[in-house]
This record gives C-alpha cells, sequence and structure tokens, in this order.
C-alpha cells in the first residue's frame, strides 16, 4: 500500500473531539493522540461544560498551537459538533477530518494505519476509514455486558434494515478524506445521537465510495459519566427503521420505473 509518511503522521489531518464534562480525560487524550499523530491539528468543541472543560481546552491551546477550542452555549449534541468541525476543517483545507471521543475509549494510537488506508495512492482507496469493535481482531475492555449486547443488536438491526455489510456501523472512531465530507450538504444533517455515525456511513456509501473497517481495542472510560441515554437509543433506532423504509421505497420505485422505460 503506497502511502506517505506525512500522512501516517496526521499532516493536514484535523481530529475532532467533542466534549460535555471531559474534565478528567481530555489532557491525557489529546497527549497520546499528538504523540501518535504529531502532524495532526485537534479541534476541541466544548458544549459548555460545567467541569470546567471548556477551560481546560483553551489553555491546551495556549500552550499548543495544534489545538484549537471551539466553544458553544450549551449541549448541542453530539452529530452537529461533529458537524460544525467538518465544516471548520473544510474551511480551512484539511485533507483528513477525524472523529474521536475525549473519554480515552478510542486508541488514538490506530490512527496511522487509519490514515493511512484512506491516503493510500492505490486505486479503490476507502473514502472512511473506521475503528472497529466487532470485525476480527476487534475487542472491547471493561464494557458492561449490557453495553456489549445493546451495540450489538444494534448494528446488527441496522445491517438488516439498511443493507449494510459493516459490522460496527455506528463506531465513532473514524477517518474521512475531505473530498468525501465536502460532497455531503452538511445542512441536511440533523441526526443528533449516535445514528449520526449510521446517517453518515449511508452518505459516503450513497456517493458509490468505500469503507474500511480496522480493528481497534475500545475501552470503557475510567472517569466521567457515559453519554448513553434511553433517548439516545430510541432516537436511533426509530432513524434507521424511517431510513430502511425509505430506501426500500425508493429501490421499489426504482426497478418500477426502469420496467416502464423498457
Amino acid at each position: 500500500m503506497r502511502t506517505s509518511k506525512a500522512a501516517r503522521s496526521g499532516a493536514g489531518s484535523l481530529v475532532i473531539i467533542p466534549t460535555y464534562n471531559e474534565f478528567e480525560n481530555l489532557e491525557k487524550i489529546v497527549s497520546r493522540l499528538l504523540t501518535a499523530t504529531p502532524g495532526a491539528h485537534v479541534l476541541i468543541v466544548d458544549d459548555g461544560s460545567p467541569d470546567g472543560t471548556g477551560a481546560l481546552a483553551d489553555r491546551m491551546a495556549e500552550a499548543d498551537d495544534r489545538v484549537k477550542v471551539e466553544h458553544r452555549t450549551g449541549k448541542l449534541g453530539l452529530g452537529s459538533a461533529y458537524v460544525l468541525g467538518f465544516a471548520w476543517g473544510l474551511a480551512r483545507g484539511y485533507e483528513f477530518l477525524i472523529e474521536m471521543d475525549a473519554d480515552g475509549s478510542h486508541p488514538p494510537e490506530r490512527l496511522p494505519d487509519m490514515i493511512g488506508r484512506v491516503a493510500s495512492e492505490e486505486p479503490g482507496a476507502p473514502a472512511l476509514a473506521v475503528g472497529s469493535r466487532w470485525v476480527p481482531g476487534g475487542s472491547v475492555v471493561n464494557w458492561p455486558r449490557h453495553r456489549q449486547l445493546l451495540s450489538r443488536g444494534g448494528n446488527t438491526y441496522a445491517r438488516l434494515v439498511l443493507g449494510l455489510s459493516l459490522k460496527d456501523v455506528t463506531a465513532g472512531f473514524r477517518v474521512y478524506s475531505s473530498a468525501t465530507i465536502a460532497a455531503m450538504d452538511l445542512e441536511d444533517v440533523s441526526s443528533k445521537g449516535y445514528c449520526f455515525q449510521v446517517d453518515m456511513t449511508l452518505r459516503v456509501l450513497d456517493q458509490g465510495r468505500s469503507v474500511v473497517e480496522l480493528p481497534i481495542e475500545f475501552r470503557e472510560r475510567e472517569a466521567g459519566e457515559s453519554k448513553m441515554s434511553q433517548a439516545i437509543v430510541v432516537e436511533a433506532m426509530l432513524r434507521v427503521t424511517q431510513w430502511g423504509f425509505q430506501r426500500r421505497f425508493a429501490k421499489i420505485r426504482s426497478g418500477r420505473s426502469q420496467a416502464t422505460v423498457r
């Protein structure tokens, strides 16, 4: 696989990290990230964290010009934080746009390989690399049994309803080519919770571009509280079901139209 050393170091990459009450985790994960990919830049999108995460992010930005910060006035959701980050990165000419959590669950040491796959000069290089828990070689550590069952069940449901082959379509550790994001209508993305990842995957595939899953070791956070809630799960189930019906109906209509033309 031909790929440049500069790309694997993170050069031209923007890692977007949404935060809400991640004071205990943020500094550690950004330090690991910049060690693994010293050429990358980091955009922290803080949703007005009452625990001081935003102020910590500002201090980190003052100490290292690779770190940037955007402050929002309230808890506006994961999806909208990434959409803001994508637009911010496109406006500044980054080549790769990366999603990563602040809680330490995503291993930044895997980023060079993930970036390398998207940056590959080989024909048919993927437009999106996903750090996957559920492909061979992937694993989860210290995750409660009910969370594992919820994740596996949600991914199985999404695969069946949407006709996808990905094992971890809800994964939030991702590297996109900026050209792929630029081809999307970001103003049309309204998914707020974890179904945002399913939404983005469908948009990549609908462009006729490919997705690759690379195994990661996913670790449960050691500090702070999970943002998972019943409302997030319900939103994801409803959205996936809606998209499934819409896509099947569109396929049926397309088949009928082709039959009429013939």
